[in-house]
């Protein structure tokens, strides 16, 4: 069902005005030539929309971007366990040169020099390594939870980005609503005046309309603030600003949820949501240390082989000067039993048992979160479906309302404490029909999340909510 369509009214962006030293007419001239340059490119500019931000996001997010090299670290942990089962090689090469004097038979000394030169090649392949093959295994289900947690840095950056830019477009209305309402009531205290300096209106209703003018300028002040904040927090996600972005249709609705019921989601958050599978994952990396500090009470049987050729030039001590060279292959197996560490391995193995059992607890802390996420989630969608709703009819009957008591007003039936509030009632309900849209998107979005089926599909569906020429 489409939202209705309530038609407020469109004003141009303010700026705002700061005081300026003063300068020869010349310089401010040229100031004003070139803001008004500025001021001209930026609206010629196409907005960005909310795909466009989250490419870039994807692109610049230190956040994101740290999650990207996490995974690639992790990715190398199954190559690093694998090695330990693989052959290793080893060409190994000694070179040396050894000076002396040596006397023999009671003759003089003489000077002798002996080189030795050797090279060796070693392999061994490991036949029997429980250790290393636990590790292998353990490695593998460290790959899939780093996997499960990248996917869960991709959703979070699809719900940081998302909730920026509609924060963005909630805070532009309620500024663009908070100088509407100022405007109303500089009219309605100008009236005031009049009607007041012509007899037939009193001084209370200057003073009443001036209240209202002054707290209506406090709010737009506040508002001012709240977008410069939130548009901050776009810029921290992209470490870029954008002058504009592409705001939402007032014809547009939100998309539909499928399956409409809440007790599918609920079941597919508690089995399927990234927490759980991170839960998951995390309990199968606890049970694989159970059994790779088990595994170190088993013997390790390797097979080692080696071939070498040594030479050497002579002896020091010898009166003899023959060199020696030889050759020699290697070929056996070693085997090492544990027969006792000083306890080391039992405990370690009690320790890892009870590292799986707070694994489980956290895997059912996890489901019933997520449970708790997919239920407020649905209740956000289905009553901001309906907030929006009654805003729409709110903002219709408001601005019926507020004609009548104008027309009151003038007559005399009305007092103008009437008019301000049926102004202020107006500028609130039309600030919060926006906002309910922006919330009810995002929490289609969570809901989306809660199941882990939340993807760039779905902010391309929000996307086409959007209105690309809009400031």
């Amino acid at each position: 069902m489409q939202d209705p369509e309530p038609k407020p009214v469109h004003t141009p962006r303010v700026t705002l005005q700061t005081s300026k030293p003063r300068r020869t007419p010349n310089a401010a001239g040229s100031r004003r030539w070139l803001a008004s340059l500025l001021l001209l490119a930026s609206f010629s500019a196409p907005a960005a929309d909310l795909l466009e931000v989250y490419r870039q996001a994807q692109a610049r997010d230190p956040v994101y971007r740290g999650a990207v090299y996490t995974l690639q670290a992790a990715r190398e942990r199954v190559p690093q366990a694998r090695a330990a089962l693989l052959p290793a090689v080893n060409l190994v090469g000694a070179a040396s040169r050894q000076s002396g004097q040596a006397s023999f038979n009671e003759l003089p000394a003489v000077a002798r020099d002996v080189h030795t030169r050797s090279w060796n090649l070693q392999l061994s392949q490991a036949l029997w390594r429980a250790t290393a093959s636990a590790a292998l295994d353990q490695a593998g289900q460290q790959e899939l939870l780093a996997e499960a947690q990248f996917r869960q840095a991709e959703q979070e950056l699809i719900l940081r980005t998302a909730q920026a830019y509609l924060d963005i477009l909630v805070a532009q209305e309620a500024e663009r609503v908070a100088h509407l309402q100022t405007g109303a009531m500089e009219q309605q205290r100008a009236l005031a005046r009049r009607t007041f300096e012509g007899g037939t209106g009193t001084v209370t209703d200057v003073h009443e309309a001036q209240s209202r003018l002054d707290l209506s300028r406090a709010q737009a002040v506040v508002a001012g603030n709240e977008l410069q904040n939130k548009l901050a927090e776009l810029t921290r996600i992209l470490g870029i600003s954008h002058a504009r972005l592409a705001g939402l249709r007032t014809d547009g609705s939100p998309p539909r949820m499928e399956p409409a019921g809440l007790q599918p989601w609920l079941d597919s958050a508690r089995e399927q949501s990234i927490q759980v599978r991170i839960a998951q994952a995390t309990l199968e990396v606890a049970d694989r240390e159970i059994a790779k500090s088990q595994a170190a009470h088993s013997p390790t049987l390797d097979l080692t082989a080696a071939y070498g050729n040594n030479f050497t030039s002579g002896s020091i001590t010898s009166p003899s000067d023959i060199s020696v060279r030889s050759r020699s292959t290697q070929v056996g197996m070693s085997l090492t039993i544990p027969l006792y560490a000083g306890g080391g391995v039992q405990a370690r193995v009690r320790e890892a048992v009870a590292l799986k059992g707070k694994a489980a607890e956290d895997l059912e802390a996890a489901r019933r979160q997520a449970v708790a996420q997919a239920r407020q989630a649905f209740a956000g969608v289905v009553n901001g479906a309906a907030q929006t709703q009654a805003l729409a009819s709110a903002i219709t009957s408001s601005k019926s309302s507020l004609d009548a008591n104008k027309v009151g007003y003038l007559v005399g039936t009305r007092i103008n404490m009437d008019v301000l509030n049926a102004e202020q009632q107006l500028f609130a309900a039309q600030r919060d029909w926006h906002k309910a849209r922006a919330e009810t998107l995002l929490q289609g979005l969570r809901l989306k999340a809660a199941n882990a089926t939340l993807s760039e599909a779905d902010l391309n569906a929000i996307n086409a909510l959007l209105e690309a020429g809009s400031p």
